[in-house]
């Protein structure tokens, strides 16, 4: 026991040890390999993806300013866990400095809340394409757009940075070994040994207020765009419209699956199998950066003929060489 007088901070390791998926240990190289794939795939997809935006005047436009949100926040989510997720499945390079684990936290806590602030504006801006169409361009301005971006950014920054923060200040005492493969906040949370009821309050009302706000304003705007494309005069006139939106609900049932399935499992599902947990929120952080590029990039024409064109460029230039 300290002196009565003496100042206390809470005792935590030098570093964590990242365990990766228990029970697969002497797999985990071979899981490695499709998950490598998967993000160079992500990181090349998202690139171009942004690439073709910026460099495309004709693409300065909501959906697609939005689109390039959600693919640099795909590559900062990727990038902050596959890269240490994979050097502990093939080199078993298991440790991570204590504050480089927390700006980990950060970094997936704050950008999967980005994520979900995207996606919503995307939702938002679906229906005002399809319900006030003529307005469009004025509702969602360059300028509304840059403000939403800040807001949805800030609303990360400003909601996540507690996690980091309480995680810092509480004892670890001899506890340092990880049972994941990246920091979640809540599996460091678990190496606790005082009360973690503020950490537990704080990531639950984070959870509802984050998704619970995105997840009902999607849902209202979905709602609204299917009782505006129902009154349509033609068919082709509803199938165009349903097209506009089919990428859009791919990309949130990708994201928000996993996400809702991971974090139930983290406080409820104790007879889920741990490395079944572990492995779905590995894929939570890498299907969506994965699968969106391609999505939009398969069902957007402008984008799609903009990769093939590159493709073709390359192809000559190599014949030339």
């Amino acid at each position: 026991m300290p002196p009565p007088n003496a100042s206390w901070t809470p005792s935590h390791p030098a570093f964590f040890l990242l365990v990766g998926i228990p029970g697969l240990e002497r797999v985990q190289g071979w899981i490695a390999i499709p998950l490598c794939l998967m993000y160079i795939t992500a990181t090349l997809g998202n690139s171009t993806v942004l690439y073709i935006i910026k460099t495309e005047p004709s693409l300065h436009q909501p959906m697609y300013l939005f689109l390039a949100m959600l693919a640099f926040t795909d590559l900062v989510l990727s990038t902050s866990t596959v890269p240490k997720t994979l050097a502990v499945f093939w080199l078993g390079s298991r440790a991570i400095d204590f504050h480089s684990c927390l700006a980990q936290m950060f970094f997936i806590h704050a950008f999967s809340s980005v994520e979900s602030g995207v996606l919503m504006a995307m939702a938002l801006d679906r229906f005002v394409a399809i319900c006030f169409p003529l307005q469009h361009s004025a509702i969602l301005s360059l300028p509304v757009i840059g403000k939403l971006g800040g807001l949805i950014l800030l609303r990360g920054v400003v909601l996540i940075s507690p996690f980091s923060f309480l995680a810092s200040r509480l004892p670890y005492c001899d506890r340092h070994v990880i049972a994941h493969s990246y920091c979640e906040h809540m599996a460091v949370v678990k190496l606790v040994c005082g009360n973690t009821r503020i950490n537990t309050v704080y990531g639950l009302f984070v959870a509802f207020v984050v998704v619970g706000f995105d997840v009902f304003i999607i849902a209202a705007s979905y709602a609204m765009i299917l009782q505006a494309v129902l009154k349509l005069p033609s068919n082709a006139a509803r199938r165009k419209a349903f097209g506009t939106c089919a990428s859009h609900v791919c990309v949130i049932l990708s994201f928000y699956i996993p996400a809702l399935f991971t974090f139930l499992t983290h406080r409820f599902g104790h007879n889920v199998p741990h490395h079944v947990h572990i492995l779905v929120a590995i894929l939570y952080l890498l299907v969506p950066p994965t699968l969106n590029p391609i999505v939009y990039g398969v069902r957007t024409k402008t984008i799609r003929d903009r990769v093939l064109s590159m493709c073709f460029l390359l192809g000559r230039q190599r014949q030339l060489l």
